[in-house]
């Protein structure tokens, strides 16, 4: 019986690649502005969901993100209330794109 085979798989995946894949997905405004659509954010249990997340802060774990500023960037600012409320905008969604593909702009210049 090998070491990964105590870990439960939901359907095929480990608890980690799923909250991986989930936590990548935040660095998405749009994703979040249909998360607060949802009324997700307003949920106390999801919003312990994102502070539990916050895990990937820490560099063993930041290393597997394939967007880390964005998504670092995204799991912080959803730990604020009015961050929160404030998505629900498009306009709040659409700013936040816009910021995102300037400093991928900037960053691509300075390579």
């Amino acid at each position: 019986m090998d070491s990964d085979a105590s870990e439960p798989a939901y359907g095929g995946f480990t608890r980690f690649e799923l909250e991986l894949e989930f936590v990548q997905c935040l660095a998405n405004p749009w994703y979040l502005n249909h998360l607060a659509v949802q009324k997700l954010l307003d949920e106390p249990s999801f919003v312990a969901y994102l502070d539990y997340l916050r895990y990937f802060t820490q560099p063993e774990y930041t290393k597997f993100l394939t967007y880390p500023a964005p998504t670092l960037k995204a799991l912080e600012l959803l730990q604020e209330e009015a961050f929160r409320r404030d998505i629900l905008s498009p306009d709040t969604a659409s700013r936040l794109m816009a910021e995102g593909m300037q400093a991928n702009e900037q960053s691509l210049k300075q390579t």
